[in-house]
């Protein structure tokens, strides 16, 4: 029998990338090295998604994926299968405090659109076959604003910046209605981007007028990708200041942003990173619209496997309850365990013995 579930996103949720088992990186690896086909790495990840599915049912989760376990980034993947867009290995990696990523990037070759046979397709079909009516599928994509870091415009193809925005909107909307059409009835979009927005120090911004046009345009393409999806669908945004290997990349509150996104993003929920200092605190929550988008805090951390004081959550969760409605919160991680395939720095066994702990919680918080 279906057991009735509310709508996404849930009292206890969380950000999709879970840390890939040691069987998926040898596989990876005799792939690479040619002992093995794709076919016979395909099915080490499909028996990987198979445990991980049932694991998180069994602690609890109303929302499952499929890990990412088919992806070596949480970003690229994606991006790279796009029409009009190819992967490279650039010279340097990400600067995150006190590492440097793995040097893999994208860019723009062509005019950009979504095929159908875009492989992220086949692979949430199998997911949801695998998830069955047990739980809902989710499925996490990067933002369309991703596409607009430094690097990525070819200014030769897209010399204004407005004609790439509207074909990454184009290219962003034929996704969503392809997923839909594939089952999908729970998305989120994972943005970097917005969220370094809010950092005091902004590389590509000259002046906080210029912060300002690129807040401006990055609020538009986001609601112009959801203009007429489903009603159905549920679609959240997840702000993350990175999360490599246990590191993070950048720190600032979201005041800057939470006038704008806030307000009017046009999304179901926000999931916020809470964990530590570099958020700043909750009042910027005063902008989501009282009956608007869930608020999921990320009050617990996916960067460490201790678990978090649960009398201090309950008092942060109170706190936020100042600026917007409890029925309106949920809480979750502050990020993915593994938005790349390098993983954070915990164990398995601590991963879901915090995604157990996040339900528990919530169940002592909501009833």
């Amino acid at each position: 029998m279906t057991k009735t579930l509310i709508k996404a996103p849930f009292k206890a949720d969380h950000v999709g990338s879970l840390l890939r088992p040691q069987s998926i990186h040898d596989a990876r690896k005799q792939f690479k090295d040619g002992v093995i086909t794709a076919e016979q790495l395909r099915a080490v990840e499909t028996e990987e998604i198979k445990r991980v599915v049932d694991k998180q049912i069994e602690v609890g989760l109303q929302a499952v994926t499929d890990g990412e376990f088919r992806r070596r980034f949480w970003h690229t993947d994606f991006m790279e299968h796009l029409n009009g867009v190819e992967g490279y290995v650039p010279d340097h990696g990400y600067k995150f405090e006190g590492v440097e990523t793995e040097a893999y990037d994208v860019r723009v070759t062509g005019k950009v659109s979504f095929s159908t046979d875009h492989p992220h397709l086949k692979d949430f079909v199998e997911f949801k076959e695998i998830v069955g009516d047990r739980a809902v599928a989710k499925i996490t994509l990067p933002s369309p604003n991703q596409f607009f870091n430094t690097g990525i415009r070819n200014e030769d193809i897209y010399p204004d910046v407005e004609d790439f925005a509207k074909d990454i909107i184009q290219a962003y909307r034929d996704a969503l209605q392809a997923f839909y059409d594939a089952g999908c009835r729970y998305l989120q979009l994972d943005d970097v981007y917005i969220a370094g927005l809010c950092a005091s120090s902004l590389p590509f911004a000259k002046s906080d007028l210029e912060r300002e046009k690129l807040i401006d345009l990055a609020l538009r393409v986001v609601n112009g990708v959801l203009e007429g999806k489903p009603e159905d669908l549920t679609v959240t945004t997840h702000l993350c200041r990175g999360n490599y290997q246990s590191a993070w990349a950048f720190e600032g509150p979201y005041d800057r942003i939470a006038p704008s996104f806030f307000a009017k993003e046009k999304v179901d929920g926000f999931f916020l990173e809470y964990d530590d200092e570099r958020s700043g605190g909750f009042k910027p929550l005063e902008h989501i619209p009282a009956g608007g988008p869930q608020v999921v805090l990320g009050v617990f951390t996916s960067k460490t496997g201790e678990l978090e004081d649960k009398e201090v959550i309950k008092a942060r969760v109170q706190e936020a309850s100042n600026y917007v409605p409890l029925e309106q919160i949920c809480i979750s991680p502050q990020c993915g365990f593994a938005s790349t395939h390098h993983g954070n720095k915990l164990t398995e066994e601590q991963q879901w013995a915090k995604l157990k702990y996040i339900v528990d919680v919530s169940k002592e918080i909501w009833g």
